[in-house]
């Protein structure tokens, strides 16, 4: 922004939306689970950090901060004393469709997170919330009561006035028009925004950075959630920062608060596993492996020692933060390896010749594993003898 921008903007604030603090992330083991999920209630410290750096008036948070509604102590405890411990500004908390405003929730008025909470942090627990920002800026917001729903959370916020030139700004948590082939859930109309005068309506759900459509006016903007949840989530890991002049002029952008990156990747060769291997910085990735590969046994010992120093053991740390592998068609090629296998005694030669015979019959996968696992049996005989 220019100076001019700078010296002309009347409010400025962040948004964010979908923390999801909680959450489990069941298909890694544990010591992944933990990592994962603390690293959902470290990132409110960047996003705290992005406010000071802009001196934003407001935060706002568009719901699904908590994965379920009344979650344990474990999770709203730090987020209470984090934001007692923040510069005082106004901070918006919207319940969502995973943390819904419910008996028994976290936003309920008497629960021990809402009434730890310090005086600049605001639950929206009413169907027409409206703060003043500042004397030209006002807030209008509206939470959700349940996890699922019809009704449009944007055209349930009040119309524009006549004679009203103030900058307003939408706060909701749901589902846009633009989603394909997919049930949606509060679902947000494609003119919600303009027919009730907002000047920028702030969303919640989507997991990636979106505007809807994009370069639309007013925008309509998911910030997505600020730590990924998942592969399939190119746009998260951010929060969005937004400026408006005196003139309702709207500028805003992404940026970046995550500090893991998720990432699919397909291995077609030993030399590709060998680079990724001795490649960069991968501790803050959760990095997915398709292995598509046919390996001599040799090679597949090679494969598997990376694998393993990539992955980690219980006694060493891995290379990569969070790996998960699809071994699916990581193949054995055993054409050759009667040549590591040459002079075996009679009775594993019998063996070794019924496991051929198996891996063309149905048990073809646990045949190659029992080859592999006597040639390995032989290769540190040898290396012992």
């Amino acid at each position: 922004m220019t100076r001019s921008e700078v010296d002309d903007v009347a409010v400025k604030f962040i948004h964010t939306a979908d923390w999801h603090l909680g959450k489990r992330f069941q298909r890694f083991d544990e010591a992944d689970r933990l990592q994962l999920s603390r690293a959902r209630l470290d990132v409110l410290d960047n996003i705290l950090k992005t406010a000071d750096h802009h001196s934003a008036d407001a935060i706002l948070c568009a719901g699904d901060l908590f994965d379920e509604p009344s979650p344990d102590r474990e999770w709203w405890e730090p987020v209470a004393e984090k934001l007692r411990k923040t510069r005082p500004r106004p901070i918006f908390l919207l319940p969502g469709n995973h943390d819904p405003l419910q008996a028994g929730s976290v936003y309920e008025s008497k629960h021990p997170f809402r009434t730890g909470l310090p005086q600049w942090v605001h639950v929206v627990d009413d169907d027409d919330f409206t703060y003043a920002l500042n004397d030209v800026a006002v807030l209008h917001a509206r939470p959700c009561r349940s996890q699922a729903g019809q009704d449009d959370p944007a055209l349930g916020l009040p119309e524009r006035a006549p004679g009203d030139d103030r900058i307003r700004i939408g706060l909701v948590h749901g589902s846009t028009f633009d989603a394909v082939d997919c049930q949606t859930n509060f679902p947000i109309a494609k003119d919600a925004a303009l027919r009730r005068g907002f000047d920028y309506l702030a969303i919640g759900d989507t997991h990636s950075f979106r505007d809807v459509p994009p370069g639309a006016r007013p925008p309509v903007v998911y910030p997505g959630a600020p730590e990924p949840t998942s592969f399939g989530e190119p746009g998260a890991g951010n929060v969005v920062a937004v400026f408006v002049s005196r003139a309702r002029r709207v500028t805003f952008r992404p940026e970046r608060v995550a500090a893991w990156t998720w990432s699919e990747q397909t291995i077609r060769s030993l030399a590709e596993l060998r680079d990724l291997h001795s490649g960069g910085q991968l501790s803050r990735t959760v990095l997915r492996l398709i292995l598509d590969l046919r390996l001599t046994a040799p090679e597949y010992d090679e494969a598997e020692r990376m694998l393993r120093e990539l992955k980690g053991t219980e006694a060493a740390h891995g290379r990569v933060g969070v790996l998960e592998l699809d071994r699916e068609r990581m193949l054995l090629d055993t054409k050759d390896i009667e040549k590591e296998l040459s002079d075996l005694p009679d009775v594993l030669r019998a063996a070794f010749a019924r496991l051929r015979d198996l891996e063309k019959e149905e048990q073809r996968e646990i045949a190659q594993a029992a080859l592999y696992h006597l040639y390995r049996l032989v290769r540190e005989g040898r290396a012992s003898s």
